[in-house]
């Protein structure tokens, strides 16, 4: 960075930069200006580049500091930016590629400065730096300069066309913006005010909110990899130091768009695939998405998110919403099943779902939803290799997509072939809604094991319930996997109320599966194989009891031990699955032939839950559905083929009097957004920006925003 530098090491003796950073006042109209922004520095090609570059640049932005005030040097550079951004959209016209180089050049250099000054001091302290004259001219300029430099940069994002020799500036632009809004990052408690939030909520930058937002929406739309140097500069016919400085530059800022963000967990990614200007502008659109709104007024961004219509919708509201426009409904919904990888993607989705009214009644009137669904499920499947958040969002966009009926029905239409990511079992076969009960009850099962989040099989559950009574034709294995819980469910629910009812002479036992260790006393450690008996012996007084003796033991406002919560919330997840098959049995027991199946082959379990008094009630169907085709069964005869088994239950289907089944409330569940969802959106947002940030490295100390292990 600086005329002719090319290494890292080479920054603090360059002869340019130690003149900007100096104690003379230089002029904006000096030729100087124009030998300092044509460098051919190398850009950064690693996280760990991007982490040399910053400590070379942290001695001179310190410097800067100390002098700026004396010299406006700092300003004068701004200054040097701005004047060239006026001409930015003639030049792109006129194909004019070294006007567009040294303008991202000087954007480069503000943004790289503007990160060290961001860490070091206040926002109202930075405003102070931009706001000293230069000291030789006298010069007493008026206009806010740091609203000026959004306003352009947002001006440069929606103006400039995305072409080969405009695509490092605009992702310039972005970067910078991102980089404005990290003083995020080193506060704990969420920023609500300040002059960046004021500018950029309030300002000049008003009127551009609709126009920026369609146009970032456009950048990760389109997912255009970053042009190779080739084609950002071609050779003049006769070459010359001209084309030589042009083209060493272009090979420069190749290079920093391979880059992944300090610990990103997607480096590797984007080095084969580079898409940077399309992740930046995401990660940029979700800050302004979450920027909380004012006390007098609404986020503006988020309202042009909630709001924004299909271009092929010709309706025209009367009280058409603030910051509102159109944008291509196929090709967003396209871009976001193709990109459903990243996290971000995945928060932009939920985001549209939860948001946009508009953008949900499109997505659910598609025919190919298997498109945006499978990698949801995907992602809950890996559930060991997600961060928690990114499992969070997939539950939750799959909870607002059970909200529709119509979802629920078409699913189970959709038929796969062979699902190559399910490791468990070949499914030659199977419909996308069995697939999803098959994923989530898998989800369910890892987290009641490993994880204990009451959080997330309350979602889980949520979801299947929502689905449950539209259940049709389930795959045997889902039908198995409905039943399969309980079992599980049952041991470790009794094998904690041995735990609580036992102190003395205890040795550490570990229950068959992957529940974790707990403490057992010595007189009743038994094999996997003597619990088992214990369990189907003696389930009718301990199921009844465990409940009932903890809560005893407790007093009413005692908080409950850690065992004591894992005994409540066994029970929710056996209730709530009990009240999932009966709402399926109620309402489409005629198409559901292998749950029925699955419910007589597992029969005996069942008696387990007839005279808790958490699952009396919806055990009275239940045991009509077994009773029913249990005496149907028995007259068929015996030694029964499994075909002659689902022939004998396909027809006692279509018998079995419905006003025989006991009529319970729908089950139905609805996403709500919790009280202040800033204070999960946010930090998340952030950790994104940290982790996956294309050409961005912050030093982990002193970031107070997030712990270095959320997400």
């Amino acid at each position: 960075m600086g005329a002719n530098t090319s290494q890292v090491s080479d920054l603090s003796e360059n002869p340019s930069l130690k003149a900007l950073v100096g104690t003379q006042s230089i002029s904006e109209n000096d030729p100087f200006w124009n030998q300092l922004i044509s460098f051919t520095f190398i850009s950064p090609t690693s996280s760990g580049d991007s982490k040399l570059l910053e400590e070379a640049v942290i001695p001179l932005a310190k410097t800067l500091i100390e002098n700026n005030p004396r010299t406006g040097n700092f300003g004068a550079l701004v200054r040097v930016f701005l004047g060239r951004t006026k001409e930015l959209k003639i030049s792109t016209e006129c194909q004019d590629q070294l006007f567009i180089w040294q303008a991202h050049n000087a954007l480069f250099m503000i943004r790289c400065l503007l990160k060290v000054f961001i860490r070091e001091m206040s926002e109202a302290e930075l405003h102070l730096q931009l706001s000293y004259q230069e000291r030789a001219l006298g010069s007493c300029g008026s206009e806010d300069l740091l609203e000026e430099l959004l306003s352009n940069l947002i001006h440069l994002i929606v103006e400039v066309p995305q072409l080969d020799i405009t695509y490092s500036i605009l992702f310039e632009a972005v970067t910078t913006l991102l980089v404005f809004f990290s003083y995020q990052l080193f506060h704990k408690d969420i920023l609500r005010d300040g002059p960046i939030y004021q500018h950029i909520m309030k300002g000049r930058c008003l009127s551009l909110t609709s126009r920026l937002v369609k146009t970032l929406l456009y950048n990760f739309i389109r997912q255009e990899k970053c042009p190779p140097p080739t084609h950002i500069f071609e050779p003049k016919a006769e070459g010359g130091l001209l084309y030589g400085l042009a083209s060493g530059v272009a090979s420069g800022l190749w290079t920093v768009f391979t880059l992944g963000g300090a610990g990103s967990k997607v480096a590797t990614d984007q080095e084969q695939n580079p898409l940077p200007l399309s992740n930046q502008s995401l990660l940029l659109l979700l800050v302004l998405a979450n920027l909380t709104d004012g006390p007098d007024w609404p986020n503006p961004y988020r309202q042009a998110i909630a709001s924004f219509r299909n271009t092929q919708d010709t309706s025209s509201s009367s009280a058409e919403q603030p910051h509102t426009f159109q944008i291509n409904f196929n090709s967003l919904y396209t871009a976001l099943c193709e990109q459903q990888r990243s996290d971000q993607a995945t928060l932009l989705l939920y985001t549209l779902l939860h948001q946009n009214a508009n953008m949900r009644t499109y997505m659910l009137s598609r025919t190919d939803m298997d498109n945006l669904v499978l990698p949801i499920l995907e992602i809950l499947y890996h559930v060991e290799d997600r961060n928690s958040h990114h499992v969070y969002m997939a539950l939750i966009i799959l909870l607002i997509l059970t909200e529709d009926d119509a979802f629920n029905r078409s699913i189970h239409e959709v038929v796969l072939k062979n699902v190559s990511w399910y490791s468990e079992r070949t499914l030659t076969e199977i419909s996308l809604g069995s697939l999803l009960i098959l994923v989530v009850i898998r989800t369910i099962q890892f987290n009641m094991t490993r994880t204990r989040d009451k959080y997330l099989h309350t979602n889980c559950l949520a979801a299947l319930a929502n689905m449950s009574a539209q259940f049709r034709c389930l795959h045997q294995y889902a039908a198995q996997r409905i039943i399969s819980p309980h079992q599980k469910t049952l041991y470790i629910y009794i094998y904690i109320y041995i735990y609580i009812h036992t102190h003395t002479h205890t040795m550490t036992a570990v229950y068959l599966g992957s529940l974790e260790s707990v403490s057992l006393p010595l007189s009743i450690f038994v094999s996997p194989l003597q619990f088992v008996c214990f369990v189907s012996k003696k389930h009718n007084k301990v199921l009844e009891q465990a409940t009932q003796s903890l809560r005893g033991r407790q007093g009413e406002n005692a908080a409950l031990p850690d065992y004591a919560q894992d005994l409540n919330v066994i029970e929710e997840v056996i209730r709530m699955m009990l009240e999932i098959i009966n709402s399926c049995l109620c309402s489409s027991l005629h198409h559901n032939p292998n749950l029925v199946y699955a419910l007589l082959y597992k029969r005996e379990l069942f008696e387990q839950f007839r005279t808790h008094p958490s699952f009396q009630d919806i055990m009275q169907n239940l045991d009509t559905v077994i009773g029913f085709f249990s005496q149907r069964l028995e007259q068929a005869g015996s030694d029964l083929s499994v075909e002659r088994v689902q022939e004998v239950i396909m027809k006692g289907a279509q018998a079995l009097p419905t006003d025989r089944l006991k009529k319970f409330p729908e089950l139905k569940f609805k996403y709500v957004e919790e009280d202040q969802p800033e204070d999960f959106f946010i930090p998340y947002v952030w950790s994104l920006v940290f982790n996956s940030g294309v050409g961005l490295h912050w030093s982990p100390h002193g970031i107070e925003l997030f712990s270095m292990d959320s997400g």
